[in-house]
């Protein structure tokens, strides 16, 4: 017998306000970082996008389902730390996306880089958001001089980063 999957989801909460909904879920996996701000973050790098509608889904899974996602649909093989399926928008403008992030390959690369793993959770997060608003940046090392990447540094410093202690 198989065991039960965890998974665990925060629903949209969206302010009335606020037509941008992001959906967080966890499946198999934990994440050292509240999903509702995850989610927040996500909404502020589309108000800054300027995009007006949007209904958005990450998704966090394990290495295995990513290598599988990976696999099927960009014929890579083994994991990778994001993938976004930009649905395109809907009759009425509304950006639809789902994003999926690997906790696993995110702390390797947290390591790799010196930064904290909610850093780099975030940092994907705004990386797919991006992806499904329609950024797009090389796949080879010219990726970090990209607009998109540039822009992506930018948002995290923006919404994420604690600002600096004045003297």
């Amino acid at each position: 017998m198989t065991p039960a999957r965890t998974v665990r989801t925060v629903r949209p909460s969206v302010p009335k306000t606020d037509p941008r909904a992001v959906a967080v879920e966890c499946d198999g996996v934990r994440i050292p970082v509240a999903a509702a701000r995850l989610a927040e973050l996500s909404r502020q790098v589309l108000r800054a996008g300027k995009v007006a509608r949007a209904m958005l889904s990450i998704t966090f899974v394990t290495s295995r389902a990513m290598a599988t996602l990976n696999r099927q649909h960009l014929g890579h093989t083994g994991p990778t730390d994001v993938i976004t399926f930009a649905l395109g928008n809907a009759p009425d403008g509304t950006v639809i996306g789902d994003i999926y992030i690997c906790p696993d390959v995110a702390r390797r690369q947290a390591r790799e880089h010196g930064v904290g793993i909610r850093e780099e959770l975030a940092r994907l997060v705004v990386h797919g958001t991006l992806h499904a608003s329609g950024w797009e940046h090389p796949e080879d090392d010219s990726r970090t001089t990209s607009p998109m990447w540039r822009r992506q540094e930018q948002l995290i410093e923006r919404f994420w980063m604690p600002p600096s202690p004045r003297i």
